[in-house]
């Protein structure tokens, strides 16, 4: 278990495509955010929720963190929880990814790298939403997030790319490790996705 690496848990509100919450949809007798958070207290001894809606989390008995800029996308998630964390290095998991397994988050954590964050490269996309990011990078993102406000509040979304951009970012490819599978990074953004993951759970 690391004690030096943060884990957080990026905990959206409500998915236009989905039409719902995704952290409470139930795969088998467990919400998605239940199984996420069981994998992530197993491999880090803190965790931090980033949630604008805290109250309909405290069951899980977490330490949760609101946005300071709000509607401001998933960058904002990562800027509260990193101004809360006690360590450099922060490990991200969006709670829509309820196939991830420790092996590749293990992988992650362990690339040898100077970069100050590092994400992979895996089933055809990058995944900015899974990955290691350090503290040292708030005056940044909180620099990037004033700058997307200012100039179109509805590209916020962006904002976490701009930053990947900005910043010497370490993109890793783990396509070829063998417990490599481009379904531990299937997420869910609507009914059909869902039903997917439900199947191969």
């Amino acid at each position: 278990m690391y004690s030096d690496i943060t884990g957080v848990i990026l905990a959206g509100g409500k998915s236009s495509r989905m039409g719902t919450n995704k952290s409470f949809l139930k795969i088998g007798n467990k919400f998605i955010i239940e199984i996420i958070t069981e994998l992530m207290s197993s491999i880090f001894q803190k965790n931090i929720l980033s949630t604008n809606t805290p109250d309909e989390y405290k069951f899980l008995n977490l330490l949760m963190v609101e946005d300071i800029f709000k509607y401001s996308g998933p960058l904002a998630g990562i800027h509260s929880a990193l101004l809360k964390s006690s360590t450099e290095k922060n490990f991200i998991i969006s709670c829509d990814l309820p196939l991830m397994n420790r092996e590749m988050i293990d992988y992650i954590v362990n690339f040898k790298t100077d970069c100050k964050i590092v994400i992979p490269r895996a089933a055809g996309y990058l995944q900015p939403l899974i990955g290691i990011y350090h503290k040292s990078l708030l005056l940044e993102i909180e620099n990037i997030l004033k700058e997307t406000s200012q100039e179109c509040p509805k590209s916020s979304h962006k904002s976490l790319h701009k930053l990947i951009e900005r910043i010497n970012s370490e993109v890793i490819d783990p396509t070829s490790l063998p417990f490599y599978s481009d379904e531990l990074f299937f997420n869910m953004n609507n009914e059909a996705d869902f039903n997917e993951i439900k199947k191969r759970f």
